[in-house]
């Protein structure tokens, strides 16, 4: 009687288990195809020699819009702040992080050349999420190790979070923009961000 119910509680426990390991090797899966297509769709606009570097820029911002959750990251940035901001203030901020983020990315991608891009791991990071570990091979200076935390978003797949040689954008940027809001409040740091933004357009433009 003792080893079969040993034994009933080793199937359930298989049972239970490999749907579980499949979901989150699947999730995995789509998680590496996701950041691996999207850097390959990047390099592809980087690798368009008739293009100028304003023009290269202006296609990753949109590839970056399309591949980031700008409205969940830039409310966790924001953090326990959002709650005293009023309906105007979040709408603004929201447009202005989203600017900021896709134009500071593509500004740091555009001049990239001649690198070569592999996804060579992908694991959990929580429930939710998948962490996909790339490595940037450049023609001078060691590769760039770079992270990128994906998840499942209304069926889609979405980067909330990019980890460069393991520091994370959004918690540097949850810090700092505590600290203006700390000094300055919410007004305060939408004057800091459309600053910030309009100085990334002047230097696109110049």
């Amino acid at each position: 009687m003792l080893l079969r119910v040993v034994a009933a509680f080793a199937i359930a426990a298989s049972l239970v288990g490999e749907p579980d390991s499949a979901r989150a090797q699947a999730q995995n899966d789509q998680a590496g195809a996701f950041i691996a297509t999207l850097a390959n769709q990047a390099l592809g606009i980087l690798q368009q020699p008739n293009l100028t570097l304003e023009q290269r820029e202006v296609l990753v911002r949109d590839l970056l819009r399309s591949g980031f959750d700008i409205a969940f990251i830039g409310r966790f940035v924001l953090g326990k702040h959002w709650a005293t901001a009023t309906t105007e203030q979040r709408d603004e901020y929201q447009r202005l992080f989203g600017e900021f983020v896709v134009k500071t990315y593509a500004a740091r991608l555009g001049g990239y050349a001649g690198e070569k891009f592999a996804v060579t791991t992908v694991r959990d990071a929580g429930e939710k999420d998948s962490l996909v570990h790339t490595q940037i091979v450049r023609p001078a200076g060691p590769p760039l190790e770079c992270d990128w935390r994906v998840r499942v978003i209304d069926g889609q797949p979405r980067i909330i979070d990019v980890m460069v040689e393991g520091i994370s954008m959004v918690v540097t940027q949850r810090s700092e923009f505590a600290s203006v809001v700390q000094r300055t409040g919410v007004e305060g740091l939408l004057a800091t961000l459309r600053a910030k933004t309009g100085r990334l357009s002047a230097t696109q433009s110049s």
